[in-house]
């Protein structure tokens, strides 16, 4: 299955419970992947978070039932996911541009916010240079990001808070520490989204290096077994985070609806040499894990 298919799967999944309590994890496995992984790639799509996807067709919904039946506006917030009636005529407000009791009377103008329908659309040939890794069973050595135990959405700021605190408190050149002598991501250090069979979903992203087995001797430091997988390695350059940005379009949209591998949930990663991203031709790479179909 190709990440476009398993976005579609994973959103009828959310239009299915759309007035439940919204399982993160669930949808991201309709896609075979991480609620972490699954999350950054779907903002990168579409250009708007997993979260916001479900408050504007929540809100889409709530609009239609105030203004087509004698629903209350009570009724309407705890329906649609709020916890009072007041948050949920802030939202309905930012959202449609009147309040809730103004969209019960006759002709209140209201904004839709469609199902979202995922398309592969065909506009010419484009070349991507990648190349096969098959890299045996190895050892990461980190520093995990913790989620916030109960917060189901991905807050994409704190990654990059999290890059900043380690280059500020000397994890990376710890990290450059570790590295062997023929490391599978050469001299970089990684991101690595640690995929579905984390041992700990609550740390679901790490800052790492291929580890060299020495002992660690650094606060704050574990080590992660990485199981052996292939990967598909696309090398990136240009200005970040856009090029980054671009290339995982690319990647869901062009090579895997029309490669023999598709992902396969394990753990991804991007390989970056040096903290030089304001660079406009920074190069780095993301290595996917994947299967053949």
């Amino acid at each position: 299955m190709d990440w476009i298919t398993g976005i579609q799967r994973a959103v009828d999944y959310v239009e299915a419970h759309i007035t439940e309590p919204i399982d993160y994890e669930a949808a991201a496995g309709q896609a075979y992947s991480s609620s972490f992984h699954f999350q950054r790639v779907f903002s990168i799509l579409c250009g708007y978070t997993l979260g916001d996807y479900i408050r504007y067709r929540r809100l889409t919904l709530a609009g239609t039932e105030l203004s087509c039946s004698g629903i209350r506006v009570i009724d309407a917030a705890y329906k649609y996911g709020y916890d009072s009636p007041e948050s949920f005529s802030r939202a309905f407000t930012r959202f449609h541009g009147v309040t809730p009791s103004h969209a019960r009377q006759a002709g209140a103008a209201l904004k839709s916010f469609s199902p979202l329908s995922v398309k592969l659309i065909l506009d010419g040939g484009n070349t991507m240079n990648y190349r096969i890794e098959t890299v045996d069973a190895f050892q990461l050595i980190c520093k995990k990001w913790k989620q916030e135990s109960g917060k189901a959405e991905l807050p994409v700021e704190e990654i990059s808070r999290f890059w900043q605190a380690c280059m500020a408190d000397g994890t990376i050149d710890a990290l450059c520490r570790y590295i062997p002598g023929r490391p599978v991501f050469g001299d970089n250090i990684v991101g690595a989204s640690l995929g579905r069979d984390a041992a700990d979903p609550q740390y679901p992203y790490a800052i790492g290096a291929h580890y060299n087995g020495l002992p660690v001797t650094d606060p704050g430091l574990t080590v992660e077994e990485i199981p052996a997988h292939t990967y598909v390695v696309f090398p990136c350059s240009g200005k970040m985070p856009e090029a980054l940005q671009a290339l995982y379009v690319q990647i869901c949209s062009e090579f895997f609806p029309g490669s023999e591998y598709q992902p396969c949930g394990g753990a991804d990663f991007e390989a970056y040499p040096s903290a030089d991203v304001s660079n406009p031709d920074y190069a780095c790479e993301i290595w996917v894990a994947v299967e053949k179909k």
